[in-house]
């Protein structure tokens, strides 16, 4: 049997990692600042969260949500203490696209409409609902568009308040930052106009923070950088440190009523404990104070160097803008300094996403590593 072709690949295989390093089989190491698309928050095989699997794995793995689970209210109790969110409702899911999916089930639920307010440069999953609200045609299938999205562009209030004027809207769906969009960050005066502009016309607001919550952007989700209090929150990612393991985190004012929701392996006793270990080393290392250290380090280094047409980005979520393709330098960093970087949906923009743990020194090795790399691609 052959695997279905997904992705291009690059010809190398990490077969065990530590902390802000991956390995291959004959020992090569290699820096990563990509974390394999933002999920690697406390760093590789940390000792704590190693611990904890295992221990729970010899345990019990897995049993249905149609028992108690005690390790679902643990998970609660620390995301809601640590994120300042301890009045919401968690509803444990396996991915970000099904806690989109199940986000925009719910506003849909909530309200009785369908159409949904999402932006240009969003990505929000591959599944159903949550694809047609991604900014992308080439990954939708005709089944795919069975419900009406209106994309508008990020920061344009006005526009936002147009659409929610024919009071037929369900929910607005934005990034806490924009992840393979490239990098871009809403104002926070824009976002902070979001919520009461929705209220007042009968829509909820979503934040999608599957890929810059947990601390990436230096504050437990994103849209903290605003003081904006959305009506549901979604996350994935970071959440499990490649476990995989997501949340809806959903406002009081939203009742559930029996049978809205539903998951088989969501909350699973194996995820729980994944869960609980990253959000132990979160607080116990104080990973959002780093997150927003080294990132500020970072992005400042990184425009001194002036080999950048923009640097944006918060905390260890950062984009670098080219005047051309990242392609090649993408390649001269992986090949020739040993340095993992991401792509973006803009080809001319690199996606850094450390490990929330990365160090002084890594940062500086990839600076090194940058500066050559740059150098090299423009003249080849």
């Amino acid at each position: 049997m052959q695997l279905f072709d997904v992705y291009s690949l690059y010809p190398i295989e990490p077969v065990r990692g530590q902390g802000a390093y991956v390995y291959t089989e004959d020992g090569e190491r290699y820096l990563d600042f990509y974390g394999g698309h933002a999920v690697i928050s406390i760093g590789h095989a940390h000792p704590h969260y190693v611990s904890m699997i295992s221990e729970q794995v010899g345990k019990l793995g897995f049993y249905s949500n149609s028992v108690e689970n005690k390790l679902q209210l643990e998970l609660a109790d620390k995301l809601g203490r640590l994120s300042g969110l301890d009045d919401f409702q968690l509803f444990l899911v396996s991915s970000g696209a099904e806690a989109n999916e199940n986000a925009l089930k719910l506003a849909s639920f909530h309200t009785g409409r369908s159409r949904v307010i999402a932006f240009r440069g969003a990505f929000h999953g591959r599944t159903s609902a949550a694809v047609n609200a991604t900014d992308n045609e080439a990954i939708k299938a005709p089944i795919n568009r069975n419900y009406p999205v209106t994309f508008l562009d990020i920061n344009d209030l006005e526009a936002v308040r147009k659409e929610l004027e024919k009071d037929d809207v369900a929910a607005v769906i934005i990034e806490g930052i924009q992840g393979v969009g490239g990098i871009h960050v809403p104002d926070a005066d824009y976002l902070e106009s979001l919520p009461n502009l929705c209220h007042q016309h009968g829509a909820l607001l979503i934040l999608d923070e599957v890929q810059s919550g947990y601390g990436r952007s230096g504050k437990f989700f994103a849209f903290q950088h605003s003081g904006v209090r959305p009506d549901i929150i979604t996350m994935a990612k970071g959440m499990g440190n490649g476990f995989p393991i997501g949340g809806v985190l959903i406002a009081p004012e939203i009742e559930p009523k029996s049978g809205m929701l539903g998951t088989t392996f969501g909350g699973s006793h194996l995820a729980c404990a994944a869960g609980i270990a990253v959000l132990d080393v979160i607080e116990q290392e104080d990973l959002l104070a780093n997150a927003q250290l080294q990132g500020n380090y970072l992005m400042q280094a990184l425009r001194d160097t002036g080999l950048f047409s923009e640097v944006r980005g918060h905390g260890l979520m950062i984009g670098l803008q080219m005047d051309n393709s990242i392609g090649a330098l993408r390649k001269h960093l992986l090949f020739d300094h040993h340095v993992f970087t991401g792509s973006a949906k803009d080809p001319n923009t690199l996606r850094l996403l450390s490990p929330l743990n990365v160090g002084r020194k890594e940062c500086d090795a990839l600076l090194d590593a940058l500066e050559t790399a740059v150098t090299t691609a423009s003249t080849a």
